[in-house]
C-alpha cells in the first residue's frame, strides 16, 4: 500500500510533469498549441491545481485503490488521471503565486493529514489488497508527508518574500530624482516657503501713460 500510494503516484505525477515540460519546450510541439490557450483555461493556474487536487483526492479513497488492483480499466484511468494531474501542476504552480499556492496546500494538505489520520485509527481494514499494518504505515507517512510539505512551503515562500522585498523596497526614506528636486515648488516646500510663487502680470496698456523723451 505504501509503495501505491507514496511510490507509485508521486512517480507518475513526475512522468507527467516531466513530458509536458519536455513538450511545451519546443515552438513547433503539442506545448506551442497548449500554450495558445493556457492563459485563458488556466488563468492564475487556478483550474490545473483544482483539477490536480481533485484527482489526489480521488486517490486516496480505498475503494478506487482496490478496484485498481482487480480492474485493468480502473487502472489505466488512475493513470491517465495521475499523468495528467502531473501535467496540469507543473503547467499551473509557477504561474498561481503565493496566494493561490497556499490556498491550494491550504486544502490538500489537511486532506491528506486527515485521510492518513483515518488510515491509523480504522478498527478494521480499509482496502482488502492490503494489511492493517499496512495501512497504519501509510496513514502515519501521509500525516508525516503533510507536515513536511506544509513547513518546506512556508519556508521557501519566506525566502521568495525576503528576496523581493530586498530587491524591490527601497526604505522610507526615497530620495527624489534630481529632475525632480531642482523644480521651484519642491524647492521651497523644501525650504519652508509657499507653495505657491508670487508672478509679476503685466500692466495693461491703457492704463499705463507712456513718457515721451
Amino acid at each position: 500500500m505504501a509503495t501505491h500510494m507514496l511510490v507509485q503516484f508521486p512517480l507518475l505525477m513526475l512522468a507527467g510533469a516531466l513530458q509536458y515540460a519536455s513538450c511545451a519546450r519546443p515552438a513547433g510541439s503539442c506545448g506551442s498549441a497548449a500554450g495558445g490557450g493556457e492563459s485563458t483555461w488556466n488563468r492564475l493556474g487556478i483550474a490545473g491545481l483544482a483539477f490536480a487536487a481533485c484527482v489526489l483526492a480521488l486517490g486516496m479513497i480505498p475503494r478506487l485503490l482496490d478496484l485498481a488492483l482487480v480492474d485493468a480499466r480502473v487502472e489505466a484511468a488512475k493513470v491517465a488521471a495521475l499523468l495528467a494531474a502531473g501535467a496540469a501542476l507543473w503547467a499551473s504552480w509557477r504561474r498561481a503565486g503565493l496566494v493561490v499556492q497556499g490556498f491550494f496546500l491550504g486544502n490538500v494538505l489537511p486532506m491528506t493529514a486527515v485521510a492518513g489520520i483515518l488510515y491509523q485509527d480504522a478498527p478494521q481494514r480499509l482496502c482488502n489488497g492490503y494489511r492493517l499494518d499496512e495501512q497504519v504505515l501509510v496513514g502515519t507517512l501521509l500525516v508525516v508527508l503533510a507536515g513536511a510539505v506544509a513547513l518546506g512551503w512556508l519556508v521557501a515562500a519566506g525566502i521568495r518574500m525576503q528576496r523581493t522585498e530586498n530587491m524591490g523596497g527601497s526604505g522610507p526614506g526615497v530620495a527624489l530624482p534630481s529632475t525632480c528636486a531642482s523644480t521651484p515648488r519642491l524647492a521651497a516646500f523644501a525650504a519652508g516657503g509657499p507653495l505657491h510663487e508670487e508672478r509679476s502680470w503685466p500692466e495693461d496698456a491703457s492704463t499705463t501713460t507712456s513718457r515721451r523723451p
